[in-house]
């Protein structure tokens, strides 16, 4: 299979024909889905197919389900499931996440998913933008850490591949980056006890979602998505993740430049899939366009994440919707 090394959006809740004609032609690593994208079990299962059939092999099927505030899967077909922080508050916090997270598999296993954008792992500091808040599982690393670890498990035993996010941290970031640019001055020995850290715990995951933050410490001239010293020196360096690595939603307005700069900045810096996310044909065209095929250390890379794909394990419904009635009620 010849890959490109992007994932696009759609634009609706059915496959155009020129969206079928241009997943056929473009043969994007993967897709990903929004609520746009989202009416009802059996719909989301038609979408899912018709976009693999066009793209003519095994793909990323993607969607951003965290819980709490980012879940785009929802009532009245799906259960609501509660934030990341709300775990903390619980007194088998590890053990509510692990079931939360096989549950939440369990539903997106059954529509075609195989990825979700999960867990995040960053460590918000006070005062910081509102946009991690209670995404984040704890303030602090040993929390972040030790639940982000959980909810990959749940994830990976109910047959979804977690994403890590944001690498190397979002939670210190004074601005929400889908929206303007954050940078961020902590000294470097900070940063990594700190905001790194959660993710140099869990380095062995099979993937990770870019920060569109600037460390004035690493490389004060571009946020780590397109900079090649932070992603080298951090995120494979210090951090030492040596999985797929892809961009974070290269239309947010951090990120400055056309969207086929964007897109070239990001393989240049030493992200492995760029991503984008609005559905829009003719910056999908673009991204396209300026995305390589996937090859060499980025296809080794992503065929072993693909492998981790396993069948979903037996696991108890039952205990699991008393975790989330639980932490539900812990987040209320």
């Amino acid at each position: 299979m010849n890959w490109r090394a992007f994932i696009c959006g759609l634009s609706g809740p059915a496959l155009t024909s020129s969206e079928a004609d241009f997943l056929a032609a473009a043969r994007p690593a993967g897709i990903i889905l929004f609520a746009r994208n989202v009416q009802n079990p059996e719909q989301v299962r038609q979408l899912i197919d018709a976009a693999r059939d066009a793209a003519g092999g095994p793909m990323l099927i993607m969607v951003d389900q965290e819980g709490g505030r980012v879940q785009r899967l929802t009532a009245p077909h799906w259960p609501r499931y509660p934030a990341a922080r709300a775990f903390s508050r619980l007194p088998e916090a590890a053990d509510a996440a692990r079931l939360c997270a096989r549950m939440m598999a369990h539903d997106l296993h059954a529509l075609g998913f195989n990825t979700t954008a999960a867990p995040v792992l960053d460590v918000p500091v006070p005062g910081a933008d509102n946009i991690i808040g209670d995404r984040a599982y704890g303030e602090d690393v040993e929390t972040v850490g030790a639940l982000g670890g959980a909810v990959a498990e749940g994830l990976l035993a109910g047959g979804i591949l977690p994403v890590m996010k944001h690498i190397p941290g979002h939670g210190r970031a004074m601005a929400d980056s889908h929206l303007a640019l954050p940078v961020v001055h902590t000294p470097l020995e900070e940063l990594r006890a700190s905001d790194f850290a959660p993710f140099r715990a869990l380095r062995h995951l099979p993937m990770a979602m870019t920060a569109h933050v600037v460390f004035t410490a690493v490389d004060a001239s571009a946020p780590v998505t397109v900079s090649a010293k932070a992603i080298a020196e951090v995120i494979r360096g210090f951090i030492g993740f040596d999985g797929l690595l892809m961009s974070d939603d290269l239309s947010m307005r951090a990120l400055s430049g056309s969207l086929e700069e964007r897109t070239r900045g990001s393989f240049s810096a030493g992200c492995d899939l760029a991503l984008h996310c609005n559905g829009k044909m003719e910056e999908m065209a673009a991204v396209a366009a300026a995305s390589p095929p996937l090859a060499g250390v980025a296809l080794r890379r992503f065929e072993a994440a693909l492998a981790q794909l396993k069948e979903p394990q037996p696991f108890s419904r039952e205990q699991a919707e008393a975790a989330r009635t639980e932490a539900l009620a812990a987040s209320a």
